[in-house]
């Protein structure tokens, strides 16, 4: 009996040690391929390897699905991401220190990890602690990353990477320069430039005319005095029945109006303000005498008729108005 004690003590330092050489072959096994192409491409296989215990190192895996055949927009959009991650890393760390691997493993090459873990969505990202070392994390369970919010930029990722690493290096998120985008930015701002530099002659003038400016302003200005913006605030209906088999096209009552009311009214404050600028501007600068008389005969009764008109549109909304202007 003694006898069997002490063969079994003396075998339990050399299985450690055994699981020990294991589990660092496991990590010197894949850290080259991590580093030649990051992040590494996993199947059904390397993905039990990876992952088994005891293991001495943290894994991240990503479980996604790419094939235009499996509709997985969001697999595709985050892919790009996940690869910056990986790339950072290796930049980063390229002798392995914080002894972190990624991988990917698509549906295409894991169908048995999928049906194993019972998964129906993806893209899921797992990260798996150490179980043995200093830095052994008692609970195995892997920790997963929530895709509920959608596609992720790496710089998200790799700050929820960390929070879950021991001590270590902190590799930076780099972005590699894009000089597709550098060049057709370039070429756009040159063309601009160009541009203008040939169209300036004609279009200073433009912006420079102040009868144009001013023409912009009483648009703007009789578009939200007409109430434009309560009419897309409130939704209101364009017109409205009477109760009468006929239309209602003035809402009685301050508190509402309708689409095409707001159109009437615009029209009114236009007329008279195009007519009043007339009356103060254009006729005195007219040279014939009767011309300019017929001017302000026809202008001052295009205000006078207008305002007649604003009134009984004011009694419609106002029915306590008590005045009125002929002819309406």
């Amino acid at each position: 009996m003694r006898l069997g004690f002490a063969i079994l003590y003396g075998l339990l330092p050399s299985s450690c040690v055994a699981a020990r050489f294991q589990t660092a072959g496991k990590f010197d096994h894949f850290h080259p391929k991590f580093t030649s192409n990051p992040p590494m491409k996993l199947d059904d296989a390397s993905y039990e390897r990876i992952t088994a215990t005891p293991r001495d190192y943290t894994v991240v895996v990503l479980l996604t699905a790419l094939e235009a055949r499996f509709g997985c927009q969001l697999c595709r959009d985050f892919q790009p991401e996940w690869d910056v991650v990986g790339r950072s890393w290796v930049r980063g760390d390229k002798k392995g220190d914080s002894r972190l691997l990624l991988g990917t493993l698509d549906f295409a090459d894991g169908r048995g990890t999928f049906q194993k873990l019972m998964l129906q969505t993806a893209p899921i990202m797992m990260l798996f602690p150490p179980t043995m070392g200093p830095n052994a994390n008692p609970k195995s369970q892997a920790i997963r990353y929530d895709f509920t919010t959608g596609a992720q930029s790496a710089e998200q990722v790799n700050d929820w990477i960390i929070r879950h690493l021991p001590a270590g290096p902190r590799p930076p998120i780099y972005r590699p320069v894009n000089y597709v985008r550098l060049i057709t930015v370039t070429t756009a701002i040159l063309g601009l430039v160009s541009f203008f530099s040939v169209a300036a002659p004609y279009i200073i003038p433009i912006i420079q005319n102040r009868n144009l400016w001013a023409a912009i302003s009483l648009i703007t200005i009789l578009l939200f005095t007409s109430g434009h913006m309560f009419n897309h605030i409130r939704k209101v209906p364009y017109v409205s029945g009477d109760g009468k088999g006929g239309i209602s096209y003035f809402a009685g009552g301050f508190s509402s109006q309708f689409g095409l009311e707001t159109q009437i009214v615009a029209a009114m404050y236009g007329t008279l303000s195009f007519a009043t600028i007339a009356l103060a501007l254009k006729v005195p600068r007219m040279v014939d005498s009767k011309k300019q008389q017929i001017a302000v005969i026809v202008w001052g009764g295009v205000v006078f008729v207008m305002y007649s008109f604003l009134l009984s549109v004011f009694r419609v909304k106002n029915g306590g108005y008590p005045f009125h202007l002929p002819p309406f």
